[in-house]
């Protein structure tokens, strides 16, 4: 497998929202409206992290990476999702890839951390955790992950941008 992570570019932005829409499909759990949060988040300015993984000359993956707002006031995190594989690339390890990418360009950023929702069997592995004073209204808490750069996670609500409410 030789896959490349790079930012992504301008001509890449209709195939991640195909690629997302195809990682999305049949997932029970999915609003089926990802990618129109990327498009919504990159529009509003928010997409801090856009990274892609390439085989080739074809994008297998992507991940997303915007600010969130915490109500303790404590600024530098951000929410990583979401991130997709093509279907016929899944279970290569291409999304660990993206993850490590996306998790070490919020590092060079100097963030505070980063949370997300997923399964935990997953992501604890990136060293994720369910943070116990740690929150987002309308998400169970055993979903909602957060990892700290430094210190532990701060207590709170977790807000995401209005970008992750669009449909179309």
């Amino acid at each position: 497998m030789n896959i490349v992570i790079r930012h992504e570019r301008i001509s890449d932005i209709g195939t991640i929202a195909q690629l997302t829409e195809a990682a999305f499909l049949d997932m029970a759990y999915s609003s089926h409206t990802e990618q129109f949060i990327i498009d919504a988040l990159r529009r509003s300015g928010q997409l801090s992290v856009s990274l892609v993984a390439v085989e080739g000359d074809a994008i297998v993956g992507h991940v997303a990476v915007s600010p969130v707002t915490l109500s303790s006031g404590a600024g530098g995190w951000f929410v990583l999702g979401p991130i997709s594989v093509w279907p016929a690339h899944q279970r290569r390890g291409i999304g660990s890839l993206l993850m490590h990418a996306a998790l070490d360009a919020l590092r060079q950023r100097s963030a505070a951390g980063c949370v997300l929702v997923g399964d935990p069997a997953y992501y604890e592995r990136f060293g994720f955790r369910t943070p116990p004073g740690l929150s987002m209204p309308g998400v169970p808490q055993e979903y909602f992950m957060a990892v700290a750069f430094a210190g532990d996670p701060p207590d709170g609500e977790v807000m995401h941008h209005e970008a992750f409410n669009a449909t179309e």
